[in-house]
């Protein structure tokens, strides 16, 4: 990784560095689309072989059939083109997290605003404990929530905030017995990459959520503006393109076609071809590696031994009470701005970032992060952290 060879790097979370080798890929996939001819009768095979590569290696990851699975440019277009194609009704309700990203939140805002529906809050922020109690928690908070009108809930898998552990198949369970059945949307952009999603088979999160929608430029380390979206059977069946395009239809040839009846009919119409060939081989680098679930063990240690260090420096506070489920660490500092400690961190060469609700730092680590990245972080916060303690 290039990006690593001048930095200490722990911004996995927002965009992970490229491999040189998916780098290749990308430059020779542009240069054999070339070779074909861009727009010949040779280029379509080979396109319709990329398209279906990816897809098949992205649905294996989410633990669903082909045919859930559509490919988007990132989190926000996966959640907002299926979200926007379903039957509302002016009253309905949108149950939010208080924790979700203002992307997604932007986007239920104007939903609600153009078609009559109510928004509430769904509070997990503030949860700071182990598993078993943040899911009983969780499922406290959504009981008093959700009302007769609830349609829709939206809550993250890894709140990009905390770093805590959504559970979203019991969450997924509960919604089930609701009345009206409320869709579920999972921003899935902490937790692709990172978790071990298929190890549940039929039962995982993300194929029990409706819209299960990611990244691959963060934990999977792939090029920015290529994603996906796993969505339920229901969806396909309830929600309509409201952005389609020639890639969206039956028949692209045919104006009057129809939609196709998989999730193919949330992409749109043109896009970087390149790119495919690009996260295909982040992902069979990342396998290379180890199985999703050693990964993610391996993440877990780097993430704990970085939670630890944290807990014994003096006016340092990790948010979370117990070691981290995955790689995202925040945590606060007292007596230091934040901004101007990633700052100070960046002028020499360690790169984390501030996030603004909670006030905090995020550190992330990755099966990239070495121990040596660890204790430098820990080594330059103590030193940066001195006059403060000493004042």
């Amino acid at each position: 990784m290039p990006a690593l060879a001048n930095k200490t790097y722990f911004n996995y979370g927002g965009q992970g560095p490229l491999p040189a080798p998916s780098l290749e890929a990308i430059t020779a996939s542009w240069r054999r689309i070339q070779e074909l001819g861009p727009f010949t009768g040779d280029i379509w095979p080979w396109l319709e072989r990329e398209l279906g590569s990816l897809r098949g290696t992205l649905a294996a990851l989410c633990g669903v059939p082909p045919q859930r699975l559509a490919l988007t440019e990132n989190v926000t277009s996966g959640c907002v083109l299926p979200l926007w194609g379903l039957p509302w009704q002016a009253g309905d309700q949108l149950l939010i997290s208080d924790a979700e990203h203002p992307g997604v939140v932007a986007a239920c805002r104007e939903l609600a605003r153009r078609e009559g529906l109510t928004i509430a809050a769904l509070k997990v922020k503030d949860l700071r404990h182990g598993p078993e109690a943040t899911e009983t928690a969780v499922l406290q908070s959504l009981e008093a929530a959700l009302t007769p009108r609830t349609r829709l809930v939206v809550l993250s898998h890894l709140l990009w905030n905390s770093g805590q552990l959504m559970p979203i198949e019991a969450v997924a369970q509960r919604l089930g017995e609701h009345p009206r059945h409320p869709w579920l949307l999972v921003d899935a952009a902490q937790s692709v990459g990172s978790l071990a999603l298929a190890e549940a088979g039929a039962g995982g999160a993300a194929a029990l959520a409706d819209i299960y929608a990611f990244t691959g430029h963060k934990w999977c380390c792939g090029p920015e503006g290529l994603g996906g979206v796993a969505l339920s059977e229901r969806m396909l069946t309830d929600s309509q393109p409201t952005m389609g395009g020639w890639r969206s239809l039956a028949s692209e040839t045919d104006g009057a076609s129809a939609w196709h009846g998989d999730a193919r009919r949330f992409e749109v119409a043109t896009s970087c071809a390149p790119l495919l060939a690009g996260l295909r081989t982040s992902l069979e680098l990342l396998e290379a590696v180890a199985p999703a679930p050693q990964r993610l063990a391996l993440i877990q240690q780097r993430s704990h031994s970085l939670w630890r260090g944290l807990r014994g420096l003096p006016g340092i506070r990790p948010l979370l009470e117990e070691p981290p489920p995955a790689g995202l660490v925040s945590f606060v500092v007292d007596g230091m701005e934040p901004g101007d400690l990633v700052r100070r961190l960046g002028q020499q060469g360690i790169w984390l970032r501030t996030l603004d609700d909670p006030d905090c730092l995020r550190a992330c680590t990755h099966i990239t992060t070495s121990e040596q990245d660890l204790e430098r972080l820990l080594e330059v916060l103590a030193e940066l952290t001195a006059p403060c303690r000493d004042s």
